[in-house]
């Protein structure tokens, strides 16, 4: 798969070891291929931040896992519970994938997809206001 690669993240996902680093690059990989109108930046100085109408997802890479923020609003059904963390968050929620785990590409590209078609249906506060939800 072809897209334009900001080299900014490239650098960031460069620079983690190497399980960190397939981890991102699937993640990059399943976005893209989720949309292809997604674009990458970087936000908050070093993190990789993946848009269209409005953030998409972004990660970050802790000590011991990356962390794949999911900019939802919360709304986006998980059938397979890959949510592991901000359930009460209004915002994002995560997904931390450790070393040696398996990534769900398969219900995080349904995620991403769905959080894509619900941006550009004017984003995830939109639908809830329009839902009557918060």
């Amino acid at each position: 798969m072809t897209y334009v690669k900001d080299p900014r993240v490239d650098a960031y996902i460069d620079e983690l070891p190497a399980w960190q680093q397939q981890i991102c690059r699937e993640v990059r990989d399943l976005v893209h291929a989720a949309d292809p109108a997604v674009t990458e930046t970087v936000k908050r100085r070093v993190r990789p931040y993946f848009e269209l109408d409005g953030n998409i997802c972004a990660l970050l890479a802790a000590k011991t896992h990356v962390n794949i923020f999911l900019y939802d609003g919360a709304i986006v059904p998980d059938p397979d519970h890959i949510i592991t963390g901000g359930q009460d968050n209004k915002t994002a929620r995560t997904v931390a994938v450790y070393e040696g785990e398996t990534l769900n590409k398969r219900a995080l590209t349904a995620m991403l997809k769905q959080i894509i078609a619900n941006n550009r249906a004017g984003g995830w506060r939109t639908i809830k206001k329009d839902r009557g939800q918060d």
